[in-house]
């Protein structure tokens, strides 16, 4: 994992990779022109600094800033063999390590991206760029950048979502819970109305989202770990006027809430329709793989269910989704719109009676 430090080079070099790539003169002569002439100062205490005039980068908080980065650091992964994934400051390089050539393969594209930082001025801050190890028999060799020996990490957090180097999700679910409970305290402090009007629509919007933030990567699997979610939803419900004595199924139907199992489990169906029938699809053949229609009686959106011996791997949502989604009904996962699978979900989830993966 790698994180770049404040670019550092002059506006002439990102006016010439814009023209590179193919932008208009007119489009670039309008960009310098933004560029130029720029000042800035820091403000302390109401004490202001002397202005200084912008050289490099772009200003903060401008609408252009991120795109112009982006396209600044577009040309990143070429030459590059291994994955490389790239969210705005954010780099990650991914491969197999099975051999020494695979150990040398790697620091080959550390020392490609070191070249590329180094012909467009750019630093990676090392200090923050970190190996982690991953898999009982990896080698878990040293690895450099500009010559500087890479610290090794057992967990880092990847954009909000804590991931350690067992691919557990122990963790990041203790902190969603931990995040989600310290709102729900400060709704308890702060609102004196209990009704439902009022700590429903709380719940569902300051809430919850800390329990689902990409759930679909880190869904919990370990029975321990749902509990710990489930435990934020159950402390919600009891603080509605009325909901005190009964229990949390009976909570949960008189306000019209799904358990979280249930709300996971919907969400993986929806992701997976976005997938092969939406507006991921373009993504389908690297993440699935199709039935062939010769060998299945259903239709031809059926996937393969792969074979793994890791119960770790089992949770993954490219694989756990799988099965439940091979088990909708055709008039489900042909529908045509979103809202049209989401109303057939709905019904097939109730009908069969489902809650959770494994009921």
């Amino acid at each position: 994992m790698f994180t770049t430090k404040k670019i550092s080079d002059t506006h002439k070099r990102l006016l010439s990779k814009l023209r590179s790539i193919g932008l208009s003169e007119v489009i670039c002569t309008w960009i310098e022109n933004w560029l130029q002439d720029r000042v800035q100062r820091v403000v302390v205490n109401g004490t202001f600094s002397t202005w200084n005039k912008v050289l490099s980068g772009v200003s903060q908080g401008s609408v252009l800033g991120p795109l112009l980065f982006n396209l600044f650091i577009n040309d990143l992964g070429e030459g590059i063999m291994s994955n490389v994934s790239v969210f705005a400051d954010d780099t990650k390089l991914c491969r197999p390590v099975n051999s020494i050539q695979d150990v040398t393969s790697l620091q080959q594209d550390l020392d490609q991206l070191a070249i590329w930082a180094a012909k467009w001025q750019m630093r990676f801050n090392v200090d923050k760029c970190k190996v982690m190890h991953l898999g009982c028999k990896n080698m878990q060799a040293t690895y450099t950048l500009n010559g500087t020996a890479l610290g090794k990490s057992i967990m880092e957090k990847d954009l909000g979502v804590l991931v350690d180097n067992k691919l557990g999700c122990s963790k990041q679910c203790q902190a969603a819970a931990a995040r989600a409970n310290k709102v729900l305290s400060c709704i308890k402090r702060g609102i004196d109305l209990r009704e439902e009007g009022v700590i429903l629509p709380l719940y569902r919007a300051l809430v919850r989202p800390h329990l689902e933030y990409a759930v679909q990567f880190w869904s919990p699997v370990l029975k321990r770990d749902i509990i710990e979610l489930k435990r934020v939803q159950r402390r919600a419900t009891k603080l509605v006027k009325g909901m005190e004595s009964l229990s949390y199924e009976e909570r949960l139907a008189k306000l019209g809430l799904f358990t979280l199992e249930k709300r996971r489990l919907r969400g993986d169906m929806i992701t997976m329709y976005k997938y092969i029938r939406g507006s991921y699809n373009n993504l389908s053949n690297v993440l699935f793989t199709s039935r062939s229609f010769q060998r299945t009686r259903g239709h031809p959106l059926r996937l393969e269910e792969g074979r793994f011996h890791l119960n770790i791997r089992k949770g993954f949502f490219t694989v756990r989704a799988v099965k439940l989604w091979n088990s909708l009904p055709e008039s489900v996962m042909l529908a045509d719109t979103l809202y049209n699978f989401k109303k057939g979900l709905d019904g097939f989830l109730a009908s069969e009676g489902i809650q959770g993966y494994g009921r």
